[in-house]
């Protein structure tokens, strides 16, 4: 790998042109088409939701959902694979249609080779962004791998971690620190923690958030919440206050080209029912915004 020091102003000058058309899904065909939300947004969903089973099944629920995209979480794709291993967990996404567009949460800090490591998963997994809870000091060395790799770094805010906010619980949060940093920097907002923020006096708007990223809206983890039960709740529930229609406008208005991933964290023994309400739901927001 190339260690070559660039300028700021270069990888500024290069990412944007690499960002252009980098998160379309992969491998769309016209019969992917039909599952599409208008404006080149796909639907898949984060793994985490079937956190309670094994690849395998955790693919066949997704499968039956009708979602061919997914984003992974470590224990569904472990970062310590062999590419033995990968090749066996690819060859079972395929055989499920599943295509994984990201992975993550994961951290990064300024260790270089340690991040490096990351991005060769990333490579190999075949992944267009990593969703990540990156320390302050890990920007210059993320600056060169998104270079290199041309994979993104999507910012995931965790919204309040006890009695304090996340250091990146909102767009304004994380845009002002990865403002002048590579154009592949940007954020995988999560609805639900951003929804949760109100728990400790921060009240945000999704869709506005959305806005606030614009064009570094490199995934989304989609999701409702109820905050006096502190639980996730299935979209269009009366406990609920996620507005779907508008963030997908929102989305849109951007130009996002991408994956939303819905995640849903409640009833981890049996989420289907509640994941086909959601995904119905989400759909039907989509064709009411027109395609």
């Amino acid at each position: 790998m190339s260690t070559l020091p660039l300028s700021r102003r270069s990888f500024l000058r290069t990412s944007a042109v690499a960002a252009g058309g980098l998160l379309a899904p992969r491998h769309a065909t016209a019969a992917d088409a039909a599952d599409d939300l208008g404006g080149g947004i796909g639907l898949g969903v984060q793994s985490y939701t079937f956190r309670n089973f094994d690849l395998e099944p955790a693919l066949k629920r997704m499968q039956a959902l009708g979602l061919k995209y997914g984003e992974f979480y470590s224990k569904h794709i472990p970062p310590g694979s062999t590419p033995e291993q990968l090749a066996g967990i690819l060859k079972l996404c395929k055989e499920y249609e599943v295509t994984p567009i990201g992975f993550g949460v994961q951290g990064f800090t300024k260790n270089h080779d340690a991040n490096t490591k990351v991005f060769e998963f990333g490579k190999a997994v075949g992944v267009k962004y990593l969703s990540a809870s990156p320390s302050a000091d890990s920007f210059d060395s993320l600056d060169k791998l998104c270079e290199e790799y041309k994979i993104a770094i999507a910012i995931h805010p965790h919204g309040p971690m006890g009695k304090v906010l996340d250091q990146w619980y909102s767009a304004e949060a994380i845009m002002k620190a990865v403002k002048d940093h590579h154009k592949l920097i940007g954020a995988c907002l999560d609805t639900g923690h951003l929804i949760r923020a109100a728990q400790l006096g921060e009240k945000l708007n999704p869709a506005q958030q959305v806005k606030v990223m614009g064009d570094r809206n490199f995934g989304m983890h989609l999701k409702d919440h109820d905050n006096k039960r502190k639980e996730d709740v299935v979209f269009g529930s009366p406990e609920g206050v996620l507005d779907v229609g508008m963030v997908l406008k929102a989305l849109r208005e951007v130009k996002f080209k991408g994956v939303i991933s819905i995640e849903y964290e409640a009833n981890p023994q049996d989420p289907s029912p509640d994941m086909k309400a959601c995904v119905e739901y989400v759909r039907a927001e989509a064709k009411k915004g027109g395609r």
